[in-house]
């Protein structure tokens, strides 16, 4: 129902560090994580976009408020707050714990590639 909400408040969050990194011109060579923080950004909002469009195929979310159908009911209110922390949080987790192992994986076939041309 809102499962979507997590991870695209993620994005809202990782998009204002990204900002604030790019603003205090952070020398992203000693921070792996801080350089790739675009890649998990374009993860997150990549994943919300979708997610939010699968919802209003299904008639969930709707132009009008209160938007989600869900809030609407207090019944339905109730299941879409314990999707959002069940599924929301583990697909944001998910996404997150993917970023990690990709930046990780680049970093080392970066140092690899380095060490391999006498770097």
């Amino acid at each position: 129902m809102a499962c979507f909400i997590v991870p695209a408040t993620e994005a809202v969050v990782t998009t204002v560090v990204k900002k604030a990194v790019a603003d205090k011109k952070v020398d992203l060579d000693k921070h792996i994580f801080l350089s790739k923080l675009g890649w998990l950004n374009n993860m997150l909002w990549g994943g919300s976009a979708l997610l939010a469009f699968e919802h209003v195929w299904h008639g969930e979310v709707t132009p009008w408020a209160p938007f989600l159908t869900a809030a609407a009911n207090p019944a339905d209110a109730a299941e879409m707050l314990h999707e959002m922390a069940t599924s929301g949080t583990a697909m944001a987790a998910v996404v997150t714990v993917v970023w990690v192992g990709m930046v990780l994986t680049a970093n080392a076939l970066k140092k690899r590639s380095l060490r391999a041309a006498g770097r």
